[in-house]
């Protein structure tokens, strides 16, 4: 039988806390499109969490999330700048260019899918003309697809002279749970100048559903058009807030990020190929050729190759001590 366990943080069930919140939920009469005391209750949770007041809004996944936030920033003849394999850049099949109408990206580089400083201010740099897409936003990802955790300081080092010349910042946090695990600083996002955050909820351990905390007041107005017209505004909402409620009222998110991080630094630990990036997330990024990895799937267990060519092992909150040490036994043979 084919094993799922570590092929992504997507493959893991849905946390009993989150199920439990839509059992909750799936009783008597509420108001439709989000105006229901679920959604309220929710969202209240987030900005509690954030330490800040927003308006915050529910939505199916992090694609429809990034792709509306970045056309909410830009003009169709803007872009956004992004790191070069941030998941915005190449694996959400053009959407931020189609909700935007044709806005372009800017890929960057930099290590463990952190944007190098010098590159951002390199793109900052260029006059605008006419024959370019300038750009207009900043797209950061915490932690990033290779699990790496931006400090505030770091994050601030992009945002301070991307908000000088008149960026807007989004802020992807498909795995925010994990980098707040890690120790980055939730509270701290209300003083760094981003415009808009999108907090995961499916990588969490959730049912479909992420929220975008719009911190920039200014963009309020007509939001809820934008997702009617994208398809985002559901009737029964409450359904997309509700695993949200049964995630963050006893603090389950973060102590199943928390576990998440911990069952990768167990198996870092015992990995017998070399890591590629630091483990400071939920993800470990090692070094193996593909007979080795065929062999791994022969013997049972997915594992897919990433964009730097590292294979690629997520570990979530329904990870298991036990699955480590059966993956670490056989990684131990093909080795």
């Amino acid at each position: 039988m084919t094993r799922y366990d570590f092929t992504s943080d997507n493959t893991a069930p849905a946390a009993p806390e989150a199920i439990q919140a839509l059992v909750a939920a799936n009783t008597g009469f509420q108001a439709s499109y989000g105006g229901d005391t679920i959604t309220a209750k929710a969202a209240e949770l987030i900005c509690a969490l954030l330490d800040t007041d927003a308006d915050v809004r529910f939505v199916a996944s992090g694609t429809a999330a990034n792709a509306i936030c970045t056309a909410t920033l830009c003009r169709p003849f803007e872009s956004v700048v992004a790191h070069r394999h941030a998941h915005l850049t190449v694996d959400e099949t053009g959407a931020p260019g189609h909700f935007g109408q044709g806005l372009g990206v800017i890929p960057l580089p930099g290590a463990s899918g952190r944007i190098d400083v010098a590159a951002l201010a390199e793109v900052l740099r260029q006059p605008e003309q006419a024959h370019v897409q300038s750009p207009a936003a900043l797209s950061l990802t915490n932690a990033t697809e290779y699990g790496a955790v931006y400090s505030a300081e770091a994050l601030g080092a992009l945002i301070g002279p991307s908000k000088a010349k008149g960026l807007g910042i989004h802020l992807d946090g498909a795995r925010l749970g994990n980098a707040a695990a890690a120790g980055f600083d939730l509270k701290a996002i209300k003083t760094l100048g981003v415009d808009l955050l999108v907090m995961g909820g499916t990588k969490a351990g959730m049912t479909p559903t992420e929220a975008i905390v719009i911190l920039n007041p200014k963009l309020s107005p007509r939001f809820g058009a934008r997702l009617k017209q994208s398809g985002q505004l559901p009737s029964k909402g409450r359904f997309y807030a509700a695993p949200f409620l049964g995630m963050l009222q006893d603090g389950a998110l973060l102590r199943h990020a928390a576990h998440a991080n911990a069952m990768a630094r167990r198996l870092a630990e015992v990995m017998p190929f070399k890591l590629n990036h630091p483990v400071e997330s939920n993800g470990v990024f090692v070094e193996m050729d593909e007979p080795a990895r065929l062999r791994l799937q022969s013997a049972g267990w997915m594992a897919n190759r990433f964009l730097d060519g590292s294979v690629r092992f997520m570990c979530s909150w329904a990870t298991t001590a036990e699955s480590v040490d059966e993956l670490a036994q056989a990684l131990s043979v093909i080795w």
